[in-house]
Order: structure tokens, then sequence, then C-alpha cells
């Protein structure tokens, strides 16, 4: 099937009949909600053809992807653009009376992820798509995934998001491939007379995981692969002698516990039912993928024993390491294979992705939690460590190295150090990023084998995040360069002749300036007190909510910004909106607070006289998929300002360098490699370099720097003074001054708002400001999903 296949009447003419068949209205009585859940029926079904054709076609390695997460947003356009179908999609609904940019927002985003991890994972399956590689994602299909967050009284709550019920035209459930995985119980070991143990296992619960399939449609509509998504159930709906005897909700007990692992994303884990259930999730995901992969594969190749030549496992971060210890379960104690060789086909077979150099995601289980709930798999995990225990020594001797590269110690489970023992490759995420994990957090195994470790640069659907939301763009590049580039992204190159003409600069300048527009309308359906100045530069600041990330420098920043226009109210000042988009984990005290102080930040600031026309200040609630479509088109200014050392790589950042936002930050994550590229007339840099914040956290004097800086003071003051609001932030500039300012927000604010103040200097310039945003664009190709997964191909997966 190619490209245009379908007119725009037999578009119209499948909607209709999806409608009356499963809806039983027409086109002229149906909700818009209808309208969308039959035309996704109808691209499904493109999808499943294809599908079919293919699976007839594909013999070659199979990949697996397992994440947590999969960011993936809308998918009823993304999937219509991919198989060529979207103009025909867009015109039926049109000629049936409905607006479709309506029919398109009534689809929820995926509740399938909260951040760059799961948006990465999208990213990566569209392309192995598109790339013709025989993937599948593998994940849990949550009831309510992340949290709808809702700012009441300037704080941040977390409200369910239902986003399965509106979504269940995309979700395909097959109930004859559901897996049991069980839980807790106990191991009777036997040993034969020739020595070889069993294990026997008794008295556990069992949860039935059924794969719910999303189906997903590479671009140029050729290759189609699945998203498979674990839902949890009880093997027991009712206990019938409960129900019967008036105890109605002991008589659920069973299936509520079962449904709870797949009910939310990221369960707080501050209390042990949260690490319990956290424990569950990912035991339950890799249990049930590792199942299906070893049953399919058993029958079509029969023998277990030629698995690494016909499949590879990339795991995405620590979450789905208990799939190595699952394998060695299901090849030993099913396939009856000795631990030699079913060590040898799982280390042959699962690659690591390691995602951050931050503690808290660099897994660590307490070994009693696993013991209890995975009794197997703890059996198995302590062979793992003893015999990697034993190499470790070989290399190292009794010494402390030796200890802190055990998988079991200080009574914990490391998971990362358990994907060290069993993992063929592991990979950074971005040049620095992988030096870190050379030269640092996995020194002593690198140095003893360097050739497991490399790096691939994370990349972004540019299809997706440049020629689907920005249209104009879209056509601007088409118009100088053609459209080659949605296939072949290093094109994008080609721009940079175009650097000099001042009629693409000005067309530049106007599609950027609608974008803002499109933006503001955006923002004042959900705040409409808000009117946003589309002649003022737009600021951006769109990441989790991570003291790392340093919103609160941007904070800061801001009310300097302001304290100046106060002292200088008749000075030039060159307008900018400032824009936060963030969640902050449900349990994360600090990041909640922060948020809370951007809100007041943001009352004052929008209220001020001195402030109008000049300064605001404006936080998108509920930060998603379809939100980011909406803003990162309208950027003018990109910050990625973590502290150095910190940020594996972001991919953020790549969205808004290849919609022509110009980079304020540090030399952190792939902003290496994308300030290589760029150079100093193209980017703005400031602050602490990775080494320096080493070398500085030795001797680091907060209240000194504070102390040096009238500035700093002065922005210190208004935050402990506090806001209109009568709220007061002196806890978190304590937490600068007295708490040791971990992530060197003082350090680096004066390099910051210097570094700003020559931003905007040449932000005044338009044409200059428009150079530049052009050599973004054109410079971006790089950082592409397509060069990434091909990376990974022949260096990782050797495709």
């Amino acid at each position: 099937m190619r490209k245009n296949e379908i007119s725009v009447d037999e578009m119209r003419s499948a909607i209709e009949d999806k409608l009356c068949a499963y809806f039983s209205v027409t086109s002229e009585n149906a909700t818009r909600e209808q309208v969308f859940q039959a035309s996704a029926m109808v691209i499904r079904e493109l999808m499943s053809r294809l599908k079919t054709f293919n699976e007839q076609n594909n013999t070659g390695k199979q990949v697996h992807y397992m994440s947590m997460e999969f960011l993936i947003g809308r998918s009823l356009m993304k999937n219509a653009y991919n198989l060529g179908v979207g103009e025909a999609l867009t015109q039926a609904l049109e000629d049936m009376g409905f607006h479709a940019g309506d029919v398109f927002e009534a689809e929820p985003d995926a509740g399938l992820g909260n951040g760059g991890l799961g948006r990465l994972a999208a990213c990566y399956l569209d392309s192995m798509t598109t790339e013709g590689i025989n993937a599948t994602g593998y994940s849990i299909c949550y009831e309510l995934g992340i949290f709808r967050q809702i700012i009441k009284d300037g704080k941040q709550t977390e409200v369910a998001d239902n986003w399965r019920l509106a979504a269940e035209g995309w979700l395909v459930p097959h109930y004859d491939e559901a897996v049991e995985v069980r839980f807790g119980g106990y191991i009777s070991p036997n040993w034969d007379a020739n020595g070889k143990y069993t294990a026997e296992y008794a008295g556990y619960q069992s949860v039935i995981a059924v794969p719910r399939d999303m189906l997903i449609a590479g671009y140029d509509g050729i290759q189609v692969n699945t998203l498979r998504l674990w839902d949890a159930h009880s093997p027991q709906d009712l206990d019938m002698y409960q129900f019967s005897s008036g105890r109605y909700v002991k008589s659920m007990e069973e299936r509520t516990m079962a449904e709870v692992i797949t009910k939310v994303l990221y369960p707080a884990d501050d209390h042990m039912e949260g690490k319990t259930l956290r424990l569950k999730q990912q035991y339950f995901f890799v249990s049930a993928s590792a199942q299906t992969i070893l049953r399919q594969h058993r029958k079509q190749w029969k023998d277990v024993r030629s698995f690494p030549e016909h499949h590879v496992i990339q795991i995405n971060d620590t979450h789905p390491t208990l799939i190595i210890p699952e394998l060695m379960r299901i090849l030993m104690d099913e396939d009856g294979l000795g631990w030699d060789e079913a060590w040898d086909i799982v280390t042959r077979t699962v690659a690591y992705t390691n995602h951050t150099v931050m503690a808290e995601a660099l897994e660590k289980w307490p070994q009693d939690l696993i013991q209890r709930t995975l009794p197997r798999i703890w059996e198995i995990i302590c062979e793992i460590n003893r015999r990697w225990r034993e190499t470790l020594i070989g290399w190292y001797g009794e010494s402390e190295t030796m200890v802190r590269n055990l998988i079991i110690h200080d009574g914990l489970v490391h998971m990362a150090n358990l994907c060290l023992a069993a993992c063929f490759k592991v990979n950074g995420v971005s040049g620095l990023h992988g030096d870190i994990l050379k030269r640092d957090v996995f020194k002593d195994i690198y140095v003893k084998q360097p050739e497991k470790f490399t790096y691939v640069t994370n990349g972004i659907d540019h299809r997706r995040w440049l020629s689907q939301v920005n249209p104009g763009l879209h056509g601007l590049i088409c118009d100088l360069i053609g459209d080659g580039y949605l296939l072949h992204p290093e094109e994008m190159s080609g721009l940079d002749a175009f650097r000099d003409d001042e009629s693409v600069l000005l067309r530049l300048e106007d599609i950027k300036r609608a974008n803002k527009v499109r933006f503001g309308e955006f923002a004042r359906k959900q705040q409409p007190d808000f009117l946003l100045n589309p002649d003022a530069v737009l600021d951006v600041q769109a990441k989790r909510l991570h003291e790392y990330k340093r919103q609160l420098m941007c904070a800061m920043l801001i009310t300097h910004l302001r304290s100046w226009i106060h002292d200088n109210p008749n000075a030039p000042f060159l307008p900018r909106t400032f824009v936060f988009a963030a969640k902050a984990a449900p349990g994360y005290a600090v990041a909640k607070r922060i948020i809370e102080l951007i809100c007041s930040l943001s009352r004052d600031v929008n209220s001020d006289p001195l402030c109008k026309d000049k300064l605001q200040v404006f936080f998108l609630e509920n930060y998603r998929v379809s939100a980011a479509e909406m803003l990162m088109p309208a950027a003018q200014v990109s910050e990625q300002i973590s502290t150095a050392g910190k940020e594996a790589s972001g991919t953020g950042n790549m969205k808004l360098m290849m919609n022509g936002a110009i980079t304020i930050g540090t030399l952190d994550g792939a902003n290496v490699e994308m300030y290589e590229r760029l150079g100093d007339e193209n980017m703005f840099l400031f602050g602490l370099r990775t080494e320096e914040v080493e070398e500085l956290r030795r001797h680091y004097d907060p209240m000194a720097v504070c102390n040096a800086s009238p500035r700093l003071w002065n922005v210190i003051g208004q935050l402990n003074r506090g806001f209109s609001d009568g709220k007061s932030y002196s806890d978190l500039t304590n937490m600068l001054l007295y708490g040791g300012d971990t992530y060197m927000v003082l350090a680096d604010f004066d390099s910051y708002a210097e570094c700003s103040e020559r931003l905007y200097t040449t932000m005044a310039d338009t044409k200059k400001r428009s150079q530049i945003s052009l050599s973004n664009i054109a410079r971006s190709g790089i950082f592409a999903a397509d060069r990434a997964i091909r990376e990974y191909a022949e260096d990782i997966w050797k495709l």
C-alpha cells in the first residue's frame, strides 16, 4: 500500500460505515467523539491490513524495545499522516460537516509516559518502523497513566487522567495471548540423582497479563509495528463464597489487587506499599513480554538455542532490568537448559540504555522485598551475583571496588550492576553522558570491558516535531530544498545557504509570529485572563520539574528582571514572555514548591503596571505532548540550563532547536553536541563546565557567592520577603544558602544573567535573530531519531 491510494469519498464512506455499525448514528447526528472513534477504527484497519502483509515477509532479526513509558501523544493524525491519508481524512471530516481540528482535539493524550524517557521511546518506535525494522515496543497499559496536573490556589494538584475510555479505538485486546505472572509464594528446591536443580514454585498469587496492542505506522505507509501494552487481570473476577456471605468488598479484593498493578504510572514509592507496587509493575510487564517473545520464537524457530540470532532486547533505563533473571528462569525452568547455556543466550540478547547519572534513577531495591515478592527471581539474582562476584574478585580482589560493583550489597539489589553483569552493550545517550559513564559512574567495569560501552545521542521524530506541528515552517523548507528531508533529515543543512536571503528571513519571522498567535489562543483557553503579547520574545523552559534542571534559577532571573524594570522604568527593554511547562512528581516536595513560586511570581509580574508590555510569565498547566505541539513551534528562546554533568541528553532541546528557537544553556547533555554544530555565534553558553562543578564542590561556599553579588542578594531578599499572595520562599533560599546549593544555582546565576543580557541584545536585531534561528533549523537534522536508530541498528543490534 502506498500513499494517496484512498480517495476522500472512500474515506468518508468508511467513517460513515463505522458510525452506523458501532454507534447507530450518521454524520448528521454523531458527536465529535464518535467521529473520532470511527476515524480511529478506519485508520487502524488500514494499518492491520498492512501489518498482515508485512508479517509474511518479516524473517529478519526482531528488536524488542522495553520501556516503562511510551509517551506517544495523540495517534489519529500521526498515523494518518504516516500512511499518507492525512489530507483525505481531513477533507472527509470537513465534508461531513465537522471541523477536522475539533475531531483531532477529541482524542486524549495517551497517558503512557511522564517525560523525555517516554517521548524518546515513542520517537524511536516511529523511526524503527519508518526504517523498516521489525520491532515491537512493550510497556504497561496504564488505566490512568500519568496524572492530570491542575494548578489550584497556586499549587500543583494531581487528578486521575482516565485517557483509556476515549482511546479504545486504538487498543486491540488479544485474550488468546494472555499469560500468567506469579508473585509471592515459596520455592521448594529439588535435586535429582544427576545433581540437576529444579525449582518447584508453590503458594503464589497469579495475575493474568492480557496484551492490548496499538499499531504504529511508519512514514510512507509501508511498515507497521506494534506497541504491546500489558493489562492486569485477576484469574478470578469474584470470590463467590465471600460475596454470598455478604462480604462484598472482600469478594473483590483479589481482583482489585491484580488490577492495581496497571492502574497508574509511577505510584509514589516513599512507603513500602508503593515500592512493592512499582516492583510488581516492572516484573509484570517484563515477565509477560519475555514469555510471549520466547513462545513466539519456539513457534517459528523451534529451538531456543538460536534465540540470540533472531532477537535483540533493548531495555530503556533500569526499569525493565528484571527481564534478565526472567529470561534465565524461563530458559532453565521451562526449556530445561543448564545455567551456562541459558546465561550465554541472555548475555548475547539483552542491551541496556542508561539515561541518567542521577542516583534515584540507578534503581536499588530492598533485597527482602524481591525475596518476598519474587522468590524464584531472587534465587537467580543471587546466583548471578555469586558468579559476578568471582569475576570482580579476579579483577579487583577483596576490595571496596569489588563491593561497590556487586549486584547485592548493603541489603539492596543494584539494578544497574545487574545490567553491567549481563548486557552485551551499555550505551549512554549523548557524547558527554557516554564519557561520564566511562570515567565515573561505571568506570570500574569500563576499564575491564571497554568494548561493552558506547553512546548513541538521542534523537526526535522530526516528522512529528517539525513537519506536522509546524506546517508553516515545513512549507518554507519544502520551497527552499524540497521535501526530501522527511526521510533524509541531514538535507536540512541546505537551509544554511539562505542565511543572507532577506525574503526567507522575513518569511521565517512571519511564521514564528503566526505560531505565537496560535499558542496565545491555546494558552487563553487554559487561562482566560492571560493575553499573550505576540510581539514579545517567547522564552520557554519546558521539561520535568527537577532541581537539577534549575527552573528555580530561571524564576530568580525573572525576579531580577522585574526589579530592574522597577529601577529603570523608562529604559529600553525588549518585551519577553517566559513560559514554564512542567509536572512535579507527586511526592517531590521541593519541585512542587518551585511550581508554587513560579505561580506567585507570575501573578505579581502579570499584574504589575510597570511590567505591562515588557515582561510576562505563564505557567502552562498539565504539560503533555499535545501542549508541546503548540508550544515548540512558537518558542524563540530555549532554556537548557541544567547543572553541567547532570542531564544525560535531553530531547526538548532538540525539538526547540529544530523549530528555530535559540538556546541559552550550559554545556550539559546533548547541548554539547548542539554547540559543536552551532558555535558561539548561534548558541549562548554560560556557567560552570562539568569538571569545574566537581572542582568547586570540594570547597563551595554559597554564602560567599551571594556576598560577592549585589544582584543575587537582591533576588534572595525578594524571595525571602515574598509576594503579594503573602507567600515567602525563604525555605528555598535557605536550601541554597545553608543546604549546600547542590545544583550550583547560586554559583551559575550571575553568569546566567549576563548571558541572558547578551542573548536579548542579539534578539533585538530582527535580522540577526532570524539568521541564528535559520542556522539552528539547518543544523538540527543530526538530532533526528532516524539517525539514532540507524546507529543502534548498525552498532548495537547488528541488524
